[in-house]
């Protein structure tokens, strides 16, 4: 978020969302029109006037209530979902059917925001706007089926809208997610471009470059000043070149485990896997990291599990899944294998330690967790 009056914070989708959300509560404001009419005909001088300021304040409740449902906390919402509840049974006696019109309000605020038993809402409040005005006598009306179908097809409309929504912020975050993989897909291949070609010449440079000057030294030649200096120049270009690989081939912890996110969605599986890594020492990111590739990937490949669970800590990190991993040992493969074998050793370098094995009633765990003063592995 930019400071007051900074634009360059409000990118495109946030505009179009405001703009469609105000165009959205607009709308709705038509409901409470048709119910301030309804109270218009059938109230007159006190009466009429109790029924303005129930409606007013039904529709300050509701763009109350549109403010509070953007915030983490739902408890405002709701109790002002409660209370636009109450103005709609407080209207009944002044507006009678019309008032029906303020419940399409109320069920589409709760098919967006709290959506649970929001259909039986929906066919309870149409099924009231039939019966209600033919229970009470002295209103002298028949079904409101006006009412009726104004609250379920704006309940549809106005759900049908929220998926939309939801759907076109899944598609950009999705895009996003791709352009970062393939972000990092082109940084390994300049990586390994970088290793296999300019290293190896250089490499090669480097040793010539030293056998030179072993060979000129035992005579009083111009070239060996010069022939030590190309050595040194090669050692230092190699030395940039393998710093370079080294950064482009970095396996941070937050991109492992945006990998093992869109790897265990690949084979299935549910990950429940932590959003940040502030928590983590700086200095076990990189060896966690390792930890988290090589746990994910044993999940993806061997365990055949619905669920997987990545919980981090200072020093540690804790894989845990529901496969067929368990007491008894089935589907157990003998030994750890070669990338558990490897993900011991670095550990074990760095001064940690690796726990890896069935937990009950099923499922596998794997456990690293270093010393808080444990260097990782350069």
């Amino acid at each position: 978020m930019g400071p007051p009056g900074d634009w360059s914070a409000v990118t495109p989708e946030r505009w179009s969302r405001g703009w469609r959300r105000l165009a959205l509560a607009t709308g709705m404001l038509v409901f409470p029109l048709v119910t301030v009419a309804g109270i218009a005909e059938y109230a007159h001088g006190t009466d009429a006037l109790v029924g303005y300021a129930i409606v007013a304040g039904f529709c300050c409740c509701c763009a109350l209530a549109g403010a509070s449902a953007a915030r983490p906390a739902r408890t405002p919402f709701r109790v002002l979902l409660g209370a636009m509840s109450v103005l709609f049974l407080a209207a009944l006696p002044y507006a009678r059917t019309d008032a029906f019109f303020l419940c399409a309000v109320i069920v589409s605020l709760a098919a967006v925001f709290v959506r649970r038993h929001v259909a039986p809402a929906v066919a309870a409040c149409a099924l009231a706007s039939l019966v209600v005005p033919c229970l009470v006598r002295s209103w002298h009306d028949g079904p409101g089926w006006g009412q009726a179908l104004a609250i379920v097809f704006t309940a549809l409309t106005v759900y049908a809208f929220s998926e939309i929504a939801r759907a076109n912020r899944s598609l950009v975050e999705a895009r996003a997610e791709v352009a970062r993989l393939a972000s990092e897909a082109e940084r390994a291949r300049i990586a390994r471009d970088l290793h296999d070609l300019l290293g190896h010449s250089l490499t090669a440079i480097t040793v010539k470059s030293g056998l030179a000057r072993r060979l000129a030294a035992g005579e009083a030649s111009r070239a060996l000043p010069e022939i030590t200096e190309v050595e040194q120049l090669t050692r230092q270009a190699l030395a940039e070149v393998r710093a370079a690989v080294s950064g482009y081939r970095e396996g941070t912890l937050a991109n492992e485990l945006a990998r093992g996110r869109e790897l265990l969605r690949a084979s299935g599986i549910t990950a429940d896997l932590p959003t940040a890594t502030d928590m983590v020492d700086p200095a076990h990111q990189e060896l966690l990291g390792w930890a988290v590739r090589e746990g994910l990937t044993n999940v993806a490949r061997h365990a055949r599990a619905g669920r997987c669970t990545v919980t981090l800590s200072a020093s540690e990190v804790d894989i845990r899944d529901d496969g067929v991993g368990g007491p008894s040992g089935v589907g157990v493969p003998p030994g750890d294998g070669n990338g558990l074998s490897g993900l011991r050793e670095r550990v074990a370098a760095a001064g940690g330690r690796v726990e890896a094995g069935p937990v009950g009633p099923r499922g596998w765990r794997l456990r690293v967790s270093l010393e808080e003063t444990a260097a990782t592995l350069p």
